[in-house]
């Protein structure tokens, strides 16, 4: 764990700028999903951001009404998370390990739930303080989503919506494709089995 948290220290200046291609419509789709995806949140609810990097999600939740936090275990991360936005609050920690100081409405934790140790330890810990949902994304092709469900579900979440995600992370799309790109999203089998190969799931659990 050490040797990866110093490699996101070393990356974390310009990390979305770097990861993502667009990194801001990236972000605003992302939020979109968060706040749309299993039950919905309502300007004023508090997201709690695991693993948040370099803090590029807060302006797009925040631009939906939500109070934001984040943690990342990465001090750097940190650091670039409170330069790019002054004022939201931020701590150094290890998600599998973070107790916020009162319940929140949605946790998010994206592209880092798989650095839990123990996946099942970790989803309990986040059931028993989130209220409304517990969302998080991943890539089909590496991780079963059977198992996936099936550790939410021992975990306490009776609840679980999955959606396709298909907004490229290292291509930019052409501006009069984005809508033809949202629109995959919705083609049900279709959607279903591409994200097999391409893109992300979604995930929204409900306890």
């Amino acid at each position: 764990m050490g040797e990866l948290l110093d490699k996101f220290d070393r990356i974390a200046a310009g990390y979305s700028e770097h990861d993502y291609a667009d990194p801001q419509r990236y972000a605003a789709r992302r939020a979109q999903v968060i706040v749309e995806l299993g039950p919905s949140l309502e300007p004023g609810a508090s997201v709690l951001d695991l693993g948040c990097g370099d803090g590029i999600m807060a302006a797009p939740l925040a631009a939906h009404g939500l109070r934001y936090w984040g943690t990342d275990a990465s001090a750097g991360m940190i650091e670039a998370a409170r330069r790019r936005n002054p004022g939201v609050p931020f701590e150094v920690a290890r998600s599998e390990e973070y107790e916020p100081p009162e319940p929140v409405d949605a946790t998010i934790c994206l592209r880092s739930f798989y650095y839990a140790p123990d996946r099942r330890a970790f989803f309990r810990r986040v059931a028993g303080y989130t209220r409304t949902k517990f969302v998080f994304d991943f890539r089909p092709r590496v991780h079963d989503p059977t198992e996936i469900v099936a550790d939410l579900r021992a975990a306490g979440f009776s609840a679980i919506d999955l959606r396709p995600f298909f907004l490229p992370q290292l291509r930019r799309v052409p501006v009069p494709l984005v809508p033809v790109v949202y629109g995959l999203e919705r083609t049900g089998p279709l959607a279903a089995a591409a994200v097999r190969r391409y893109g992300r799931l979604f995930c929204a659990a409900t306890v």
